[in-house]
């Protein structure tokens, strides 16, 4: 079976202490950069190890080496630059709210991909698995886009946003074609947008900044199409979308049905890892939109929690997604990553790999 796995995840995964530590021990100075890699070449080792061990069939490097899912790797491309964050995300989480200013980017060059991004990281990956298929999780070209809207793109570089959507996909295209190059059969394009769209709130906001609220999704699906259109024949392509995921909080809720026609039937993609593990994801009607051939992904089981869910409430939330699309045309997973930030979701490792564990062998029961 090709990729997305009847049992799979999303990608990050929690930071074991000594890397954190590490972390905090480089950026004062009190070890240097080769010794922090080593330390982080140790842990990946690690945690590949673990997601064998538990039966799953792609393994990450758990994200170990970044601090963010999406800006460590945007920082990176050609013409983008960082700068101090002046727009604050609200999280939300049963006990109250986080207020979190991310760090924030501006495009004030023209946009390429010097080097292949995350290459030497995918390369040690490929070399530490055994079993499993190594997949590599990045942000989708939306990314760059959704949070500064056209205020983030120096008009001198580019005076309007097609210049900037065809240099951004090329961009996108090189560093798949290079990803291909590398042996690389799993990847996945990482976009909150496509969930976050969903949400009326989120809508109202894109229109704030100047974009087209009813159909900047139909916008962001077109050019990951573009980014993707010539990958290598034997790379499987997913994308994840989830609404937030920071320190066990979200930031959008809303279910599916405003994005679902356009994102199953445009989206050029293999599979489709989506969010259902509570109510802010709606139901599981979207999926009369799923045509022949795609698979989806439920993230039934919670990264937002400790506790474990039941088997028998997983099956049976199976059954029903099976009722809007066929039940060969469905797998399982973590309704998002453990550790989208460095800082992580507010659960114990040991928890972490019972979920994990519970996945594959639902996985099991149910596909056989």
């Amino acid at each position: 079976m090709s990729p997305p796995f009847r049992a799979d995840h999303v990608g990050s995964l929690l930071r074991p202490r000594r890397l954190l530590q590490a972390r905090d021990d480089h950026a004062a100075g009190r070890i240097d950069a080769a010794e922090l890699r080593a330390i982080e070449d140790d842990a990946i080792r690690e945690i590949v190890r673990i997601q064998e061990d538990v039966g799953l069939q792609s393994a990450t490097d758990g994200e170990f080496r970044r601090a963010s899912w999406h800006m460590d790797f945007i920082y990176q491309l050609d013409g983008v630059t960082k700068e101090a964050g002046h727009i604050s995300v609200k999280f939300h989480n049963p006990t109250g709210d986080i207020e979190f200013t991310p760090a924030a980017l501006h495009v004030n060059g023209r946009l390429g991909v010097s080097r292949t991004i995350f290459g030497d990281d995918f390369g040690f990956l490929q070399q530490s698995v055994t079993s499993a298929v190594p997949k590599l999780t990045i942000p989708s070209p939306s990314m760059v886009h959704y949070r500064g809207g056209k205020a983030a793109v120096d008009r001198d570089v580019y005076p309007d946003l097609d210049s900037f959507w065809a240099d951004l996909t090329k961009a996108y295209a090189e560093q798949v074609r290079r990803l291909g190059e590398m042996g690389c059969t799993y990847l996945q394009f990482d976009d909150t947008s496509l969930a976050y769209l969903n949400d009326p709130h989120q809508r109202e906001y894109v229109g704030s900044i100047g974009g087209d609220p009813e159909r900047q999704h139909v916008e962001y699906i077109h050019h990951i199409n573009e980014a993707l259109a010539a990958r290598p024949a034997g790379m499987s392509v997913t994308t994840h979308m989830c609404r937030g995921n920071f320190r066990s909080s979200w930031a959008a809720e809303g279910s599916y049905d405003f994005v679902a026609e356009a994102l199953f039937n445009e989206l050029d993609v293999d599979g489709f890892f989506m969010e259902w593990d509570d109510e802010r994801s709606g139901g599981f009607a979207p999926l009369r939109f799923v045509p022949k051939g795609k698979q989806v992904v439920l993230g039934l089981v919670t990264t937002k929690r400790g506790e474990l869910e039941e088997k028998d409430a997983i099956k049976r939330r199976i059954e029903e997604a099976a009722t809007f699309v066929d039940v060969d045309q469905l797998c399982l997973s973590p309704q998002c990553g453990f550790s989208s930030t460095v800082e992580g979701n507010d659960l114990t490792v040991e928890q972490e790999l019972a979920k994990l564990r519970l996945i594959v062998e639902v996985a099991h029961d149910v596909w056989g």
